[in-house]
C-alpha cells in the first residue's frame, strides 16, 4: 500500500460531529459518490479534514480498494478501485468521531457508544453474529453495523446467538463499539469486520447517468458516447463539440506539443503549434485538442485517473473501449468476449499482444521536480499513443490521425 496525500500536518486533533445516515453515508460523504467529489468536500473544509491519507495498492491498483483515511477523526472511506465510487464507510475509532443520528449524539470522547446506548438509539433488531476468531459480536441494522469486542470470559454469552438484547455481561457491564460500518442496504448484505467487508457494494447509478459512460473509440475516426449517443469525429469544430457535449469544464492554450514526433509530416513551422487549444471535460475524463489555425479537432486525450499518476484526481475516469478495424474490432461488439479491445483495465503487456511491439518508448517526466511519482513511458502506434505507468497500467491515451 502507498500513501500519497498528506495535508496541513500539526493541527490540533479534536472530535468532530458528523450526521450518520444509515445506508446512505456520513457527514458530507455519500455512498456511491465518485472519489473526486469526496476530495472536493475535503478541500472545502481544510481546517476540519486537516490530515488525509490516500492508500492504494501501487502494483495492482484494481485489486484493492482506494482508501481515503482520516486518522485524526478515526474513519476511512473505501472506494471501489474500478468505478472509483464510494462503497463503504468505516469508523474504526469511535472515540475520535462523534456521530449525530436524528437529534441524538453518540461516540466521540464524551458519549461512549456502548451496546446498550446503540440499542436504545437505533431500536430493536435481530440477534447479531459472533465471530469466534476475532471475538467480535456484530449487530446489524439496514445499511449499518456495529462491532463489539467480547472478552473471552463472556464469549459463551454470544456463541449460540441467543444473547438477550441489549447485550449485558454478568458483571453488569456492556461492550463498547470498536467499529461502525455504513454501506448500501439495497442488497440486504450484512457487512461487518473481516471478509464480510467485501460484501459492501457500490449503489447502482441512476438511469441515464453519464458517470463512467462507455466511450467507444474507432482509431483514426471518432468517439462514440454510448449513453448520450453522441459521435465526435476528428475534424469536428468547437461548435460541434459544444453542441454535442455541452460547455467544457475548462479551455486552455496548448503550451508544448509533446507528441510532435508523431506529426513529423506536418509542414508548418513548430512555432505555429502554440496556437492550439484544449477543451477540458474533467467530468468525462477527456481533453480535446483543436488546431489553432483550422479550429478542427486534431487529438483526443483519455484519462484513466489511476492513483500514483501526477494527474490523479484532476479528471474522472474515462471508461473507453478502443477498437481498430485493422485488428478486427468494431463498434457494438461484446467487449468481454473481444480480444481486440483495449480498456482502462488493459495492461501494457496486453496492449502489445493486440497491437504488436512498437519499439522504444519516449520518457515523460511531467515536471519531475513537483511530481513525486516519477516518469512515465509513452509508446506510439499509428493513430494512438499510450502513456504507461511503472506498474504497467495505462495512464492516458492520446488519439490522433497519422
Amino acid at each position: 500500500m502507498q500513501r500519497n496525500r498528506r495535508r496541513c500536518e500539526g493541527t490540533i486533533m479534536g472530535s468532530i460531529v458528523l450526521d450518520l445516515r444509515p445506508g446512505l453515508g456520513i457527514g458530507p460523504f455519500t455512498l456511491g459518490m465518485p472519489i473526486c467529489e469526496a476530495f472536493a468536500q475535503i478541500e472545502q473544509q481544510p481546517n476540519v479534514y486537516d490530515v488525509v491519507h490516500v492508500k492504494y495498492y501501487d502494483e495492482e491498483p484494481l485489486k484493492l480498494d482506494i482508501v481515503i483515511s482520516f486518522p485524526d477523526h478515526g474513519f476511512h472511506l473505501r472506494f471501489d478501485p474500478w468505478s472509483q465510487r464510494l462503497r463503504l464507510i468505516e469508523i474504526f475509532d469511535v472515540k475520535r468521531l462523534q456521530m449525530r443520528y436524528a437529534t441524538s449524539l453518540i461516540g466521540g470522547p464524551s458519549i461512549l457508544a456502548t451496546f446498550v446506548a446503540v440499542y436504545a438509539l437505533f431500536g430493536p433488531t435481530y440477534p447479531g453474529i459472533y465471530d469466534k476468531e476475532r471475538s467480535v459480536y456484530t449487530l446489524f441494522y439496514p445499511g449499518l453495523s456495529f462491532a463489539f469486542p467480547i472478552p473471552s470470559q463472556y464469549a459463551e454469552c454470544c456463541v449460540n446467538r441467543e444473547a438477550e438484547l441489549p447485550l449485558e455481561f454478568p458483571d453488569g457491564t456492556t461492550p463498547v463499539t470498536c467499529r461502525v460500518s455504513v454501506y448500501d442496504s439495497s442488497t440486504d448484505s450484512k457487512v461487518g469486520v473481516g471478509s464480510s467487508m467485501g460484501k459492501a457494494c457500490v449503489p447502482s447509478l441512476a438511469a441515464g447517468s453519464l458517470y463512467m459512460e462507455e466511450v467507444q473509440v474507432k482509431l483514426g475516426d471518432e468517439l462514440w458516447f454510448t449513453v448520450g449517443g453522441q459521435h465526435i469525429p476528428f475534424g469536428a469544430s468547437p461548435q460541434d463539440v459544444w453542441t454535442e457535449l455541452g460547455r467544457p469544464c475548462g479551455i486552455h492554450q496548448k503550451q508544448v506539443d509533446q507528441m510532435v514526433i508523431h506529426s513529423a509530416s506536418d509542414p508548418r513551422p513548430r512555432t505555429t503549434l502554440c496556437g492550439d487549444y484544449f477543451y477540458n471535460y474533467f467530468t468525462r475524463g477527456l481533453d480535446i485538442l483543436f488546431d489553432g489555425q483550422t479550429h478542427k479537432i486534431k487529438k483526443f486525450v483519455l484519462h484513466t485517473n489511476y492513483p500514483g499518476h501526477a494527474d490523479f484526481n484532476s479528471y474522472m475516469k474515462c471508461n473507453f473501449v478502443i477498437y481498430n478495424a485493422d485488428f478486427g474490432g468494431s463498434f457494438h461488439q461484446d467487449v468481454n468476449n473481444s480480444k481486440c479491445a483495449i480498456t482502462p483495465s488493459t495492461k501494457w503487456e496486453q496492449v502489445k499482444e493486440i497491437l504488436g511491439d512498437c519499439g522504444r518508448a519516449a520518457i515523460q517526466t511531467q515536471g519531475s521536480t513537483s511530481n513525486p511519482f516519477g516518469s512515465t513511458l509513452v509508446y506510439g502506434y499509428p493513430n494512438v499513443a499510450f502513456e504507461v505507468m511503472k506498474n504497467g497500467y495505462i495512464a492516458t491515451v492520446t488519439l490522433f490521425q497519422s
